[in-house]
């Protein structure tokens, strides 16, 4: 027994010295015991204290949606009214969310799924550290993983570079297809930064019509 486990550690550092520590980590991961139901999940995960962020939340927002969607949009982290509510994008931004769905002829429970990078709020909507990105992000991968979706789309500029490790504009992603953990990602505006400028609804609009497009063919 104890001869089996060396060789598998001594298997995981030389992963870890070849390919560095990113393949490391993902090798972790993938051997992790999480549920393979999104429900039993959501259970499992939902009094989570890896970091800080358990002291001030009031719920954990795990996501909400189609467990078979084919398309999974991605926000950064909930906000005040979706800790409130224990549920992704509601409040105005939610509702401006829901438009545009319903613009491509679907909603938030109908093949859509969304959630967010961070399952808990952060003090006074602060962008998320490397520290709490580290810990929920094997919860987010899970539900990637679980959901299998044929198209995600991330929102805002803070959850695009953070799923694809992109230190670039938006305007530089906009029109672009990436691709995390082999799925295919399109990067477009967070409905929060729409309402502040308007303006940018027309490209929006020109993003989502290209979503739509993808997720038919």
């Amino acid at each position: 027994m104890t001869k089996n486990l060396n060789v598998k550690k001594e298997y995981l550092l030389q992963n870890q010295e070849l390919f560095g520590k990113e393949i490391f980590l993902d090798v972790i991961q993938k051997s992790s015991s999480f549920p393979n139901q999104l429900n039993t999940f959501k259970n499992n995960i939902c009094n989570c204290e890896k970091c800080d962020l358990h002291k001030s939340r009031t719920n954990f927002v795990f996501g909400e949606g189609d467990k078979n969607a084919s398309l999974l949009l991605i926000g950064e982290a909930p906000g005040a009214q979706e800790d409130l509510e224990g549920r992704p994008f509601v409040g105005r931004s939610g509702k401006l969310l829901d438009k545009i769905l319903k613009a491509i002829d679907r909603d938030r429970f109908n093949d859509t799924y969304i959630c967010n990078i961070l399952k808990c709020r952060p003090p006074e909507n602060r962008n998320p550290s490397l520290s709490e990105i580290d810990e929920c992000k094997p919860y987010l991968n899970h539900q990637i993983k679980l959901i299998n979706p044929k198209l995600i789309v991330t929102l805002g500029l803070v959850a695009a570079s953070t799923l694809l490790g992109k230190d670039s504009s938006l305007k530089d992603m906009r029109n672009n297809i990436f691709y995390y953990m082999n799925y295919p990602v399109l990067v477009t505006y967070h409905p929060a930064f729409l309402l502040r400028s308007p303006s940018f609804k027309r490209n929006a609009w020109e993003d989502f019509k290209r979503i739509r497009d993808y997720i038919k063919d």
